[in-house]
């Protein structure tokens, strides 16, 4: 069986989410509505619904982000590349974590125009993923 995620998440228009997912970070825009929009990022379902009230940033990169994890360095890059091309807003800088254990890995946050944070992700060792238990890192 073959799945795929799907996220429902708070904007403030659709004008500003099309520039956004579809012209900056290259998603595929699918059914639209009177106050929604289905992307495709990477695969996945997002539906973006249109708010009438504030959205308040978060304070930090938790408890909520989302995002996609790369099977190769090379996607990471590529999608970083773009995002730097594009203009998007950089909630972090790209940087290196956990450097030699297995569960290092690459990652840079991006802020939509309504605060919402997507996080991009290569791990070294694809094990990161689901495995290497014996961690207890997760997180900064």
């Amino acid at each position: 069986m073959s799945t795929i995620f799907h996220l429902s998440f708070p904007v403030g228009n659709l004008p500003e989410t099309k520039h956004f997912y579809i012209e900056g970070l290259g998603c595929e825009a699918g059914r639209e509505g009177k106050g929604s929009l289905i992307l495709n990022l990477g695969g996945h379902q997002l539906v973006a619904h249109v708010v009438e009230y504030p959205i308040s940033p978060q304070q930090g990169i938790y408890p909520s982000h989302f995002g996609l994890t790369f099977e190769t360095e090379a996607e990471w890059e590529a999608t970083l590349m773009r995002a730097k091309e594009k203009g998007l807003t950089f909630y972090q800088q790209p940087k290196h974590r956990f450097k030699g254990d297995r569960i290092e890995h690459r990652t840079f946050f991006l802020q939509d125009p309504f605060a919402n944070l997507l996080e991009f992700k290569y791990y070294v060792y694809s094990s990161a993923v689901f495995k290497e238990v014996q961690y207890s890192k997760v997180g900064e």
